[in-house]
């Protein structure tokens, strides 16, 4: 079934995958960058804006955009995110800062924006990271990104409560993958395009709302 699906962050990595993978199978895709130009993603079908998660201002007219075109979604994939401090041993302020902005503050009220505009029915994906798992934690680095993250499955769990009548919303772990979000990611096990299949299979599932899924695992993830 053709669907209308909204993907932050398809410039590159993961996001561009999955934008590929939805447009191969037909589906109509807004992709979001921050420049909003993505030369590499060209589709009668793709529709790229620009806007950046930390400028409320910018992501005001992407849903503004969609009131003006009278546009429904029924998928939400927040994909953006940032890891500066992802090899720090210590958290620095300004890339603190700058984390949360982007993978915990700008997605929530992005979300929260765009609620109006999900048909019933739809559903909410929150690409997330293990990292963000609290009982899990045993290491003592990325500071911020791993705080974010899991204040972004907080959100995913309490958003899951919140529309459990009408729409079904799921934080998943993407696994490590070869992006540049790192530069350790070289060695990851995984591409972003094997990534994106194992991400669309499981959205392509009638998942439990509310779940933290693994999708290099195939299975539930402790929060």
């Amino acid at each position: 079934m053709k669907q209308t699906i909204l993907i932050t962050g398809v410039s590159r990595g993961i996001g561009h995958a999955l934008a590929q993978q939805l447009l191969n199978e037909g589906q109509r895709l807004i992709g979001t960058s921050r420049t909003g130009k993505i030369p590499s993603l060209q589709h009668k079908n793709f529709t790229p804006l620009a806007m950046d998660l930390s400028d409320h201002k910018s992501f005001s007219k992407t849903v503004a955009y969609l009131l003006d075109q009278k546009i429904k979604i029924d998928l939400l994939i927040n994909n953006a995110g940032i890891g500066p401090d992802l090899n720090f041993a210590n958290p620095e302020e300004q890339s603190f800062r700058n984390t949360f902005e982007v993978n915990s503050t700008g997605t929530v009220f992005f979300t929260e924006a765009l609620l109006p505009h999900l048909n019933k029915g739809g559903k909410i994906i929150n690409i997330s990271s293990k990292m963000g798992a609290i009982g899990s934690c045993q290491k003592t680095n990325a500071t911020a990104y791993r705080m974010s993250k899991a204040a972004l499955n907080m959100y995913s769990k309490i958003l899951a409560n919140r529309l459990g009548d009408t729409l079904k919303v799921a934080a998943v772990h993407p696994g490590w993958v070869q992006t540049t979000i790192s530069n350790t990611n070289d060695n990851a096990p995984l591409t972003p395009k094997q990534a994106a299949e194992e991400i669309r299979n499981f959205i392509a599932t009638d998942f439990k709302n509310g779940i933290f899924w693994n999708v290099e695992t195939q299975s539930e993830i402790e929060w």
